[in-house]
């Protein structure tokens, strides 16, 4: 069965005592309740070790934002898998469309990261998605599939099936926009149906899709009741508890 998961993901915001007291105030807000999904935070890297010290990990999961494509050696001010995972983390957020706008993550690069946080025993979040000029030219179905394809679908049925994907239509990040509820179900079940065809029904049915692109506490509920539609990795919003655990609670 797939998990719904609800990721935030904090960019570079927060110092560390600001992140540190939110995510002490985020685990406070989660005791003694009743989730319907697994939480996620994602956290800037100078915080994952003293956040993942400070909460309840069984309860909150904690995400590094990216990850070096080499293992270790002379690669000044980058931060490997293995250094995430000996923070206590055990998610890492890989193809975000920032990264891949903003420092040129190519197709090449993604697949290494993937490879190297698996075998670190890392969950990869692995972000597809369109920009707005590919959305109007109707190329939104295209992008994506060749985004999965040219970085996932080397790895074995086993492997694949520790990914969670999160499409993330660029258009709609910080933008207030918001694909409809039945534009994310329409594309999250093509995004299935590319799965089912490389790794069968059962591999693709267990697969998580996250909705990114302003979800928030007013459409989450709508949103995440589509049938493709596993949570939703969360921006601006989930760095605040009084917007983030409504969210959580819409399922």
């Amino acid at each position: 069965m797939r998990k719904n998961i609800v990721a935030g993901n904090w960019k570079m915001n927060t110092t560390l005592p600001e992140g540190l007291a939110l995510a002490k105030e985020l685990d406070a807000a989660l005791k003694g309740k009743t989730v319907n999904c697994d939480v996620v935070i994602g956290t800037p890297f100078t915080h994952l070790a003293t956040v993942a010290a400070a909460i309840d990990t069984a309860k909150i999961g904690v995400a590094a934002e990216n990850c070096a494509d080499q293992d270790k050696g002379a690669y000044t001010g980058e931060v490997s898998a293995a250094m995430v995972a000996s923070t206590g983390a055990k998610y890492v957020i890989l193809g975000h469309s920032e990264r891949r706008a903003y420092y040129h993550e190519t197709a090449e690069i993604l697949k290494t990261k993937v490879t190297l946080a698996l075998a670190n025993g890392l969950t990869p979040i692995f972000c597809i998605g369109e920009v707005l000029e590919e959305r109007e030219a109707g190329k939104h179905f295209e992008v994506v599939e060749e985004q999965i394809k040219s970085s996932l679908f080397d790895l074995s049925v086993e492997d694949f099936g520790k990914i969670v994907l999160a499409y993330e239509p660029v258009w709609a990040i910080g933008t207030g926009k918001t694909a409809t509820s039945d534009q994310a179900q329409e594309i999250h079940a093509y995004i299935r149906k590319v799965v089912a065809a490389k790794y069968g029904e059962t591999v693709a049915n267990d697969c998580s899709i996250l909705y990114g692109g302003s979800c928030n506490a007013s459409n989450a509920k709508e949103l995440f009741s589509k049938p493709d539609v596993d949570g939703g990795l969360i921006g601006g919003a989930s760095l605040g508890v009084d917007k983030f655990l409504p969210i959580i609670e819409a399922f």
